[in-house]
């Protein structure tokens, strides 16, 4: 499999190509933010690793230009350590968001992880599922001629699982989105929310299970 360094400092390219090569991977390297998208038409990789603060380009405009055309796996690497960036970060599309000073074994750890979570096959086809959809301006979801309303912290964790088909969330992931703008933030609440949806999904589409929970890893959307 191949991996894209987008990394402007050479040293830390350097270690993450060389551990990552170690465990099999295939690695190309760009210093600056010109034109990641059409290195990526190029190269084809399989995940891209990708700095925030890149010369050329910022790392989360390059990462909305992928997210418009493709579901490439997107690992942000950046020395930045505040929530809020992080929370743009996952906001952006991006898969997972490691912070330097970083362990090079954990981020191997980490793309394995997130690959992993991209081949996963979903438990039924996409084509088995009704559509379902969601209404912002009421905070709703529908599904076929039903609706249901949802609290602004259901809305908000079932507006993450709808944004990429497939892509699974990790528990963490969740917390992150719903700190934003929320003290109803912890393991338990995301239990709870995750409890009430499906129950709330169930009483429109009985016959679907459309959270579903993927062991060690966290939630998808089943579509």
């Amino acid at each position: 499999m191949k991996i894209l360094i987008v990394e402007d400092e050479a040293p830390i390219a350097k270690i993450l190509a060389a551990n990552l090569e170690k465990a099999g991977f295939d690695c190309f390297h760009l210093q600056d933010g010109h034109d990641v998208p059409g290195h990526v038409d190029t190269i084809k990789p399989d995940l891209l690793l990708l700095d925030v603060r890149l010369p050329g380009q910022d790392g989360f405009d390059i990462c909305r230009k992928l997210r418009s055309v493709s579901d490439l796996p997107i690992i942000f690497v950046t020395a930045s350590t505040e929530e809020a960036e992080r929370l743009q970060g996952f906001e952006t599309g991006a898969d997972d968001y490691i912070c330097k000073p970083f362990s090079p074994v954990e981020v191997v750890a980490r793309v394995i992880s997130v690959l992993r979570r991209y081949h996963a096959s979903p438990s039924k086809p996409a084509e088995a599922k009704p559509v379902l959809t969601l209404i912002y301006e009421s905070l709703q979801a529908r599904v076929g001629n039903a609706t249901i309303s949802l609290t602004s912290s259901e809305f908000r964790i079932l507006e993450a699982l709808h944004s990429v088909s497939n892509r699974i969330y990790s528990r963490e992931q969740l917390l992150t989105v719903l700190r934003h703008g929320s003290t109803d933030a912890s393991d338990r609440a995301i239990d709870s929310h995750i409890k009430n949806l499906r129950r709330k999904l169930a009483h429109i589409a009985p016959d679907e299970n459309f959270i579903e929970a993927v062991y060690g890893e966290g939630y998808r959307l089943n579509r």
